[in-house]
């Protein structure tokens, strides 16, 4: 921490010697690696931009220049090279967020942390400097290739062509990866440019043999130089770039800093729209994250940093009782499809992959492509399963209206880490997804209770041929199963009473709250009647009928109070004039801050204790 304690802003890097800044670049490694595995995070991405951040700010004036990162996970070196040092914090309640943050800096810009938008911000920023006659005022826009293979990115990139003359910089973080390797044509091409540079190092060894042997030299130079162009023009085509209008600098060698440094000082005096391809390695400088198994260190947990393996073991997750189901069902029908956006190991998908590889499509960061190729599949005789965290299924609203559910297609859509996720922050809260999908007409939505139910539940929706499902979980170590005590109907009940004065309606993962909350009230002579739809949206007819039995309801859920389960549940009786109260606890129509899962949940309220409380003064007020 010698220089980098020295390091309060970009200003302190410019002063630094070539020798002290290879000694800088070592220490953030080693800090990142000691910092990151104690408290997890994102680390290869970071290991892997050091030399190319350090570039960036060394060449543009920050917060002057804007520097936009998409999708902001690989910051963590930029938050240290603008003052922020204490990682003990990261992604800890009130500590350091794991993405750029507004509040943390003015060096910060952009923190919804969803992939392929750096661009569009950055040419809207560019385009408001310009016509405020902030010509001076230059915008860096740092892209991953994973996130490039997203459908927004070049939507921007064909507008940005359009607009040569903007002082607007793109650099391409070029890795081969975004949690896996990146695949598809866009990676392809991307392969082709960096095979450029065998072109290259081959003229230069030609150049070199010039000197030591005239004759033989010379000979091998003047074929190697005649024939260059044509093989470039085969072999690594960047004239796509270039027809589109961009200025083209690369590839360029991202842990070169001085290479990284005159790309970045030609693109910033040229005057205008200059795309920098630089090649880094994810996880670069420590071999734990570039082995066979780099793609384990996009994000850590808490880990041992000299060999990399987690201190501590996890159990079940919820994630793996769905890919497991889905390999069963896979190998017992051949119309069962997956599909996902750049997270097939996150999600699940991977053993799926490696057993049945012709029936499972990563397709990049492009979910909206996803769920209209999955309405195709469906429309063909296929049953696709859509693998996405729910935060993301955002994306793709009307792909799932107007394709899947319009079309009446056949499509079930899993989405992990629903509800509350905790230390990822505001944009990765599963949140949303059950207000989105509550108005589209004939989807279904399951938010099983346990491991157990998620198996249920699967293979019920790969059952329904003409309408979309969906099933959400959450993120972590599955929970125990909990067994019904009877059913009424689709729902299940999971406390018995004969006649309760309060209906307890229990969603998805909040079963056991439900359970305590209810163990709670009975402890003050309240007695309570816990039930789990199951299929939570629509509302069930049976669900309707057991409201019946109480003189009130309440809806426990880990989602968007304001248009979850219980304000569908009150809307229905409202629609048959019941007067019955249903009070309803779920999460705020605000954006939460970083913290744990658990800290996240008892600042909205979400805790035994708290609903217990609000439930006995309701029922005694």
């Amino acid at each position: 921490m010698g220089l980098l304690n020295s390091i309060a802003g970009p200003a302190d890097l410019k002063r630094l010697s070539s020798a002290q800044l290879a000694e800088l670049a070592q220490e953030i490694r080693t800090y990142l690696i000691d910092s990151v595995s104690r408290t997890g995070g994102h680390l290869g991405p970071n290991l892997g931009v050091v030399e190319l951040t350090m570039a960036i700010h060394r060449v543009f004036d920050s917060p002057h220049d804007t520097v936009v990162f998409d999708t902001g996970h690989q910051s963590y070196v930029h938050k240290l090279l603008t003052g922020r040092h204490d990682f003990a914090t990261l992604r800890k309640q009130g500590g350091l967020s794991g993405y750029p943050s507004r509040a943390e800096s003015e060096h910060d810009v952009v923190e919804n942390s969803h992939a392929s938008t750096s661009l569009s911000w950055a040419i809207g920023i560019a385009t408001g400097r310009k016509l405020r006659g902030e010509t001076d005022r230059h915008t860096v826009a740092v892209i991953g290739d994973g996130a490039l293979t997203g459908g927004m990115a070049w939507e921007a990139l064909n507008n940005i062509a359009a607009n040569p003359d903007l002082p607007l910089i793109v650099v391409v973080n070029d890795n081969e990866r975004s949690y896996a390797p990146t695949i598809g044509g866009m990676a392809d091409y991307l392969a082709s440019l960096r095979s450029s540079r065998n072109y290259e190092n081959v003229l230069s060894w030609g150049k070199r043999l010039l000197h030591r042997t005239p004759v033989v030299g010379r000979q091998m130079y003047d074929t190697l130089h005649g024939v260059k162009k044509g093989l470039k023009d085969i072999v690594s085509p960047q004239g796509m770039f270039e027809d589109l209008g961009l200025k083209y600098l690369g590839p360029v060698d991202g842990h070169d800093l001085a290479a990284m440094e005159t790309a970045l000082r030609r693109a910033h005096d040229f005057g205008g729209v200059v795309l920098v391809h630089a090649i880094t390695e994810k996880g670069h400088g420590y071999q734990p994250a570039t082995n066979d198994e780099a793609d384990r260190f996009h994000a850590v947990g808490v880990i041992n940093p000299e060999t990399g393996l987690p201190l501590e073991l996890s159990g079940r997750s919820w994630t793996d009782e769905f890919s497991d189901e889905l390999l069963d069902l896979a190998d017992e029908r051949e119309d069962i499809v997956a599909l996902t956006a750049s997270m097939l190991i996150p999600v699940g998908l991977s053993g799926f992959a490696k057993k049945h590889p012709q029936r499972v499509f990563d397709v990049g960061i492009a979910e909206q492509h996803a769920v209209t190729m999955a309405a195709g599949l469906s429309f063909a005789g296929m049953h696709p399963v859509v693998a996405v965290y729910a935060t993301f299924l955002n994306r793709a609203f009307d792909q799932l209206l107007m394709d899947c559910a319009l079309h009446r297609q056949g499509v079930t859509f899993i989405l992990d880490r629903a509800g509350v996720t905790g230390t990822d922050g505001a944009s990765h809260n599963g949140m949303w997804d059950m207000a989105l999908v509550s108005i589209v007409p004939g989807l279904r939505l399951a938010a099983p209770r346990d491991g157990a139910q998620i198996r249920v539940a699967l293979r019920e929706a790969v059952d329904v041929a003409d309408a979309p499902t969906v099933i959400r979980f959450p993120k972590g170590t599955v929970a125990e199963p909990i067994q019904a005590v009877g059913a009424h109907g689709s729902v299940d009940i999971l406390r018995e009473s004969e006649q309760p004065d309060l209906l307890l309606v229990s969603v998805g993962a909040l079963a056991s709250v439900a359970l305590e909350v209810a163990e709670k009230l009975g402890a003050q002579g309240i007695s309570v009647k816990v039930v789990d739809p199951r299929w939570v949206l629509p509302i069930s007819a049976d669900l309707v009928e057991l409201t019946g039995q109480a003189e009130a309801v309440a809806v426990i859920e880990d989602n968007l109070v304001a248009s979850g389960v219980g304000a569908a549940l009150a809307a229905c009786l409202r629609g048959e004039d019941d007067p019955r109260p249903v009070w309803t606890y779920g999460i705020p129509k605000e954006f939460l801050d970083h913290g744990s899962r658990g800290q996240v949940l008892e600042r909205i309220g979400l805790t035994p204790d708290t609903v217990a409380t609000s439930l006995t003064t309701r029922l005694r007020g």
